[in-house]
């Protein structure tokens, strides 16, 4: 049976192509076919005539099923700023249904594992009446939810949690990421308080950490969770 997530995060940078990486690649040790989108990006440069974006680069580099940029990633703007400006200055309409559209053609694809990664957090703009929290309605995905642990992450894991569910979606599991160098103050309070409010497993702490076999070991064990 195919198994399908959106990768979203408490905020801008909160780890969500780090996580989703990291989870194509662990799916790919484990034999499985698979296969990664980043359906909209802000920030993108000029690459053999064609505008991309880095995150998108790591997501199709990660996949084991080869597909064109342009089915990674449909939607790309050059200037790293919200996607629903970056469309008006682009005077480039950005719809739910044109999204959905990309995702699900893309989805026709053989696979076993599929990661749709959002861009910012979950209650982006995608134009003046809808956001991107309603593309994920419209697919119906179960969500991975990224949670920076800094100052702050409270408030925000929760309030997002919260969103989540006033959409009727369900929360597989949420990862805590820990991209400092030094951990937060009271990390372990922090970490206890998500722990008992948020209504769904916590997948992983993921360390700031440069070796590559821990690394891939904590992903191979959210994998085997999801």
């Amino acid at each position: 049976m195919k198994k399908r997530f959106f990768v979203t995060g408490t905020d801008t940078d909160a780890g969500k192509t780090f996580v989703t990486v990291g989870l194509l690649e662990a799916a790919k040790r484990a034999g499985l076919r698979t296969m990664g989108l980043k359906p909209v990006s802000a920030g993108a440069s000029l690459i053999d005539g064609e505008l991309k974006n880095d995150d998108a680069l790591q997501i199709q580099q990660a996949c084991s099923v080869k597909m064109h940029y342009s089915q990674v990633n449909p939607i790309v703007f050059e200037p790293a700023i919200a996607p629903h400006i970056a469309s008006q200055q682009a005077n480039k309409l950005v719809t739910v249904s044109r999204l959905e559209g990309y995702i699900k053609g893309a989805m026709l694809t053989p696979h076993d594992f599929a990661l749709v990664e959002g861009a910012g957090g979950w209650r982006v703009p995608l134009n003046d009446r809808e956001l991107l929290s309603d593309l994920v309605k419209a697919l119906d995905l179960p969500v991975i939810l990224v949670v920076n642990m800094k100052l702050g992450c409270l408030n925000h894991a929760i309030l997002t949690a919260e969103s989540i569910a006033r959409d009727s979606l369900k929360i597989a599991g949420w990862v805590a990421n820990n991209g400092d160098l030094q951990k937060m103050s009271c990390y372990d309070e922090n970490l206890a308080t998500l722990k008992a409010i948020l209504p769904a497993p916590l997948l992983s702490e993921l360390p700031w950490c440069t070796e590559s076999e821990k690394l891939n070991l904590e992903f191979d064990r959210i994998l085997e969770a999801l």
